[in-house]
């Protein structure tokens, strides 16, 4: 009978604890749905579509004819039932194009007694609503690398499903970075996680998908706990990614270095962003959601891009 080696144990156990996630989140998804559509129409009151005159079949408004204007554009049926010219304005109906990315690794499923909800659930959330105030806007959203951008009403639960399908696939946990895939000109990426990974491996991602010009945003989800270290005397730290331990008599003597470090590592992920013309923030988990969904939908608003 063949041994089994302990890189074979470890393996089995790393796909066990996968699958007890795959299905948690599965149980979990209809409440963070509900949530996401919440949160997006609490921000969906303050937040005006991209609606505007251009190219386009859809009508949308008449305003006074200006002098100089080709007389063309005037409607003379409008016109006529005034004294004054009246041009007839079309809707621009260029939907803009924006790929989302949530991080679901193995540290997003941390949680501190200070936070609202963990940070897989504050991802997911953001994410899907951050797709239903694109569609509710006039864009189209997808999953980068793993569903087209589109423009339909039940965007939320496409969203879900599609998440669903890669999580139920073989193959073990997410992967902590996005998938290296080059957006076209004029699309825009939102990427949802903790960005825990090194910064050369994020910088590299983040050059990849913007490689043909697309611009996007990062929003770092951080726990109350991994911003402030508060741990104190005898403690001991697991990493949820392996088997490693650490175990410290005192604590509070990493407090310092660790915060120092955590700066320097945000600072390093931020500066690449912002050299790409990237924009960044942190939200932590002890806040609301909305806080987070406005912030990046005025970013969206700000950056809307050039769309094909």
């Amino acid at each position: 009978m063949p041994r089994i080696t302990l890189l074979e144990k470890d393996a089995v156990r790393v796909a066990q604890h996968h699958q007890r996630r795959a299905i948690e989140l599965a149980e979990r998804l209809p409440r963070l749905c509900v949530g996401a559509r919440e949160a997006a129409a609490s921000v969906m009151h303050g937040v005006h579509g991209r609606r505007r005159p251009g190219t386009g079949e859809t009508f949308w408004q008449f305003r006074p004819f200006i002098s100089g204007e080709a007389a063309a554009r005037i409607d003379w049926r409008r016109s006529a039932k005034d004294d004054r010219l009246y041009v007839r304005e079309r809707e621009w109906e260029a939907a803009h194009m924006v790929f989302i990315w949530i991080d679901r690794s193995p540290s997003m499923w941390f949680a501190s007694n200070l936070a609202l909800q963990p940070k897989i659930d504050r991802a997911l959330v953001l994410g899907l609503a951050c797709a239903e105030l694109l569609v509710r806007g006039g864009e189209r959203a997808g999953l980068l690398g793993l569903m087209p951008a589109l423009a339909v009403r039940d965007i939320v639960e496409r969203f879900a499903e599609v998440l669903l399908a890669e999580e139920n696939r073989e193959g073990g946990a997410p992967a902590e970075l996005p998938p290296q895939l080059a957006l076209p000109r004029g699309a825009q990426a939102i990427l949802v996680g903790d960005f825990l990974a090194e910064p050369e491996l994020i910088s590299a991602a983040i050059g990849h998908i913007g490689a043909n010009g697309a611009r996007g945003h990062l929003v770092m989800i951080a726990d109350p706990v991994e911003e402030s270290f508060p741990f104190e005397g005898n403690t001991e730290f697991v990493d949820v990614d392996s088997p490693a331990r650490l175990r410290a008599g005192r604590a509070e003597a990493f407090r310092e270095t660790y915060i120092e470090r955590l700066t320097l590592h945000r600072e390093a992920i931020a500066s690449a962003a912002r050299r790409r013309g990237w924009s960044v923030f942190l939200h932590r988990t002890d806040r609301p959601a909305t806080e987070a969904l406005l912030a990046l939908r005025t970013q969206l608003d700000a950056n809307p891009g050039t769309s094909r």
